[in-house]
């Protein structure tokens, strides 16, 4: 493979991964970075990236788990459901992971990711890149892969609408990462808690790594219009932590109570936007001879971070991939390798999508209402129910399907029906 020529655009969790595998593979790689590893570190957190165990062992594969015994291993799920008529107390559903979670601040896996392609020979081209610069990479390559799913890069990929119903967000998105919060007192020490509240959106806690070591990071998810839809003016990171508290005050004033005593970890510990989710299809022709560039993870399908998925399938998609390309020997990166070698990653991430884009919609379908109703008062579904998160395309076959949730509830009518947990 050391012939093959590869170029890929975006210096995240998935052109990094891909790139460094591609490398150890014998491949040639020309990466394009938008910034340099000093101004990754420097810049705004980019996400709350929480990975799940599978994903973990993706990475642990390909020597990039770097942080492990630094980063605080999260053992457990609690969710907590809020009554929709606030007559009764919120519906809880608490489980172990099989395997312990992480969430490593992506400014520090990235940009030592970077300084690691760098180190073992990588050709880095640190540059922002348009739909006409992306032709001209193309051509001095064999296969060129867009690993962006922001800007203009990301909008050159055809929107698949069977896949995409939505036409805007549905959720506004506001995070901070902070030192100093109070563990919660009764729930096991490292519990990633979530709080749900009809018509207005959820509430995350998650323990995570950044640069300054062990941090809490606070995440809303405001559904557009509703009370914690607060955070258009691209509030400061004392801005979206003092919110949060006025909040919480309201909402949950058990959680502001844990952050009396906290601070943002960072000048730039906050992010605020808002993400339309889309399937995009895989091969976009660029230039004058329409050669066809391949997207991957955010590029082509890009889900709200509500279930937590992103990072995950950022490192699923790498992978995939790697595998891909490195099983093609001489084979030429024509339409066709990558039209199929898309359509077997889509054959797992569909599921992902589809999840995802069912927590997000209301009123979620009869028979996954009473699952989850059902495993706030059965703790073996509720084990269940949380560790399809590490993997949800398991969900198709219980959750996601009418048929296998009757059987999985093994009586009609069990449970409370609420809300679900995303």
């Amino acid at each position: 493979m050391s012939s093959t020529r590869i170029a890929i655009a975006g210096a995240g969790q998935a052109g990094l991964h891909l790139a460094l595998g591609l490398q150890q593979g014998g491949c040639a790689v020309t990466l394009v970075a938008a910034r340099t590893p000093d101004q990754v570190r420097t810049g705004p957190v980019l996400s709350t990236q929480l990975m799940y165990g599978p994903a973990l062992a993706l990475e642990r594969a390909a020597g990039l788990d770097l942080w492990d015994d630094r980063t605080p291993p999260i053992p457990g799920v609690t969710f907590a459901i809020a009554d929709p008529g606030g007559s009764r107390p919120p519906l809880t559903i608490a489980g172990s992971l099989d395997e312990p979670a992480r969430s490593v601040d992506q400014r520090l896996k990235t940009a030592r990711w970077l300084e690691l392609f760098e180190e073992r020979g990588g050709t880095v081209q640190y540059r922002t890149l348009d739909p006409a610069g992306l032709d001209a990479l193309a051509r001095g390559h064999d296969l060129t892969v867009v690993a962006t799913g922001h800007g203009s890069l990301a909008r050159i990929f055809p929107r698949d609408a069977a896949h995409s119903p939505f036409d805007g967000p549905r959720r506004r998105l506001a995070v901070v990462y902070v030192h100093g919060a109070a563990p919660h007192p009764t729930t096991p020490a490292g519990t990633l808690r979530m709080y749900a509240f009809p018509d207005a959106g959820e509430y995350f806690v998650i323990p995570a790594l950044t640069l300054s070591g062990p941090c809490t990071i606070v995440l809303w998810e405001a559904v557009p219009g509703g009370p914690f839809d607060r955070w258009q003016d691209r509030p400061s990171p004392q801005e979206v932590l003092d919110r949060t508290r006025e909040l919480l005050r309201t909402h949950c004033p058990e959680e502001a109570d844990l952050l009396a005593g906290a601070e943002p970890t960072d000048a730039g510990a906050a992010l605020t936007g808002a993400i339309t989710p889309v399937v995009r299809h895989p091969v976009a022709p660029v230039g004058a001879d329409g050669r066809a560039v391949l997207g991957m993870a955010d590029a082509v399908v890009l889900n709200d971070p509500l279930t937590g998925q992103g990072a995950n399938n950022a490192a699923r998609s790498a992978a995939h991939y790697l595998r891909a390309v490195l099983d093609r020997g001489e084979g030429p990166f024509d339409r066709a390798w990558m039209e199929a070698t898309f359509a077997s990653y889509w054959e797992r991430a569909r599921h992902i999508d589809a999840f995802t884009r069912m927590l997000l919609t209301r009123p979620l379908p009869d028979h996954v209402q009473r699952v989850i109703a059902a495993a706030a008062e059965r703790p073996d579904l509720a084990h269940r129910y949380v560790n399809g998160f590490a993997d949800p395309v398991g969900y198709r076959d219980w959750l996601m399907d009418p048929a296998g949730a009757e059987a999985v509830l093994g009586v009609t009518g069990e449970g409370r029906s609420g809300p679900a947990a995303g």
